[in-house]
């Protein structure tokens, strides 16, 4: 029988979820409005977005930290009402420069939001019974960023450019409350802050997303870039031989010792590069080849939004039942063969019910994915560490999405170009079918997730080094 406090755990994480996931890439179909009323250039509306990435993708890491020094529940409310100050922000924003930052305030926010309402959520729910709740979790995250689009399209039309950052602050005065009162309370292992492994992972993950941001401008092998990317890398580098002798690791490195942690990372990054550096150019593909609207071109990515909300919760309670392998990996051949489909049969002028099916591929294999994949890697780690696993599993999710469109983008302009619709259906032929087969090297790396008789053993053992404090991390065999 599911508990009061399960319930509310459930709305709140939730609603917040999407609040915060939705704010991604909400503010994309507002830009042009938003250029013509700050006057902004190029350059500015490209930071617009990448602001909100950068400090989100940044911050992930340390706020799971934080969560588990100070508290679970008190971090994630202050995020809510952070999150509802940036937005009040962005919304007043006088001029480009005030919106940018703003939006480095939302990401920023947003970082100390997702990663604890995954931890919040799983503590709320014994191990075996909260495939639901971690369906739901999945199919609201999925929802929050297909949606985006087509909400901002709404917003803009019908009112303006301002209320697609007004409509957050309501949800946030009632949520932040509703967090405090509602939620439990909770801390991670250890009592200090690894002060250094902070640093050094929040400079290195800057350095190394703002390079990936960036190569889309300004080309992989520019100064700038390369600069950036391996002083990211060298930073992170540290970060590691930081923490495999720190005595309380913001990450502990025996996480990648577990086949679950890490296959499930590897499965995470394939995903969201694939998908979402795809999504990147398809979402462009109704308005810049086919002319529809803002509206018109999110209201034809419904099939594709409305399966993954239908199979998400689904998917979760399986993964109790079946585990997490044959989902994922079903996941992943799905959304590969469906970006397959859509290179095979994207033209200029494709009838659009030739698109629905691939769509409604797409938005299955993602929800076969997005609860299996918490779920195999919750149960690889012990119940107190879920904070610290939920951080890294969402900064791979961000770096995999932030490498995917720039990856993605360059290979658009090698093969294509803005320049007829013809030329901008060449490069998104190109890029979907590289799209594709990161995706399907994702459902290879899903076949090294333990089934479901090792997860249920190794997230039984996890439990009772964490009952019993144990220091020396769980052995995993590699039998499956």
């Amino acid at each position: 029988m599911i508990r009061s406090r399960q319930i509310w755990t459930s709305i709140v994480t939730s609603v917040a979820l999407f609040m915060v996931t939705l704010d991604n890439l909400v503010v994309t179909t507002a830009l042009p409005s938003i250029r013509v009323d700050l006057k902004a250039d190029l350059a500015s509306l490209g930071w617009v977005v990448n602001a909100y990435t950068l400090s989100f993708a940044v911050l992930l890491l340390p706020a799971a930290a934080l969560g588990d020094r100070l508290g679970r529940k008190r971090v994630f409310a202050g995020g809510l009402v952070a999150f509802t100050v940036a937005s009040a922000a962005a919304a007043l924003a006088p001029s480009a420069g005030a919106l940018i930052a703003a939006r480095a305030f939302q990401g920023a926010s947003a970082a100390f939001v997702m990663p604890l309402s995954l931890t919040l959520l799983s503590e709320a729910f014994p191990a075996g019974s909260r495939g639901l709740a971690l369906g739901i979790w999945s199919g609201v995250s999925g929802l929050g960023v297909a949606l985006g689009p087509l909400a901002g399209g709404a917003v803009v039309e019908g009112i303006s450019w301002h209320w697609i950052f007004w409509l957050n602050v309501p949800i946030g005065l009632v949520l932040a409350p509703l967090a405090a009162a509602r939620l439990t309370e909770s801390h991670g292992p250890g009592r200090r802050l690894d002060g250094r492994g902070l640093a050094l992972a929040a400079s290195g993950l800057f350095g190394l997303v703002f390079g990936i941001v960036k190569a889309a401008d300004y080309g992989w092998t520019s100064t700038t870039v390369l600069a950036s990317g391996l002083a990211g890398v060298a930073l992170l580098v540290a970060f590691v031989a930081w923490e495999l002798r720190a005595p309380e690791p913001m990450l502990p490195m025996r996480f990648f010792r577990s086949r679950g942690f890490t296959a499930t990372s590897g499965v995470t990054i394939a995903m969201f590069f694939g998908t979402f550096g795809s999504i990147f150019l398809l979402a462009q593909f109704f308005q810049t080849v086919q002319g529809y609207s803002p509206l018109q071109a999110g209201l034809r990515t419904l099939p594709w939004t409305g399966v993954t909300i239908l199979v998400a919760p689904v998917a979760g309670i399986l993964s109790d039942r079946i585990g997490s392998r044959p989902l994922m990996t079903a996941g992943l051949a799905l959304q590969a063969g469906a970006m397959a489909l859509l290179a095979l049969v994207s033209t200029p002028d494709v009838p659009y019910a030739q698109l629905v099916g691939p769509f409604a591929m797409a938005g299955a294999g993602m929800a076969l994915v997005f609860a299996p994949a918490a779920n195999a890697v919750l149960s690889s780690v012990r119940p107190q560490e879920a904070g610290q696993a939920s951080g890294a599993t969402n900064t791979f999710r961000e770096i995999g999405g932030a490498l995917g469109v720039s990856v993605l983008s360059t290979v658009f302009a090698g093969a294509g170009s803005y320049a007829s619709p013809q030329a901008f259906t060449d490069g998104l032929t190109q890029a979907v079918w590289v799209g594709a087969g990161v995706l399907a090297l994702g459902a290879v790396c899903a076949l090294f997730v333990p089934g479901r008789a090792r997860q249920a053993q190794m997230a039984a053992a996890s439990r009772a080094a964490g009952e019993a404090d144990a220091g020396a991390p769980v052995a995993e065999p590699l039998a499956a």
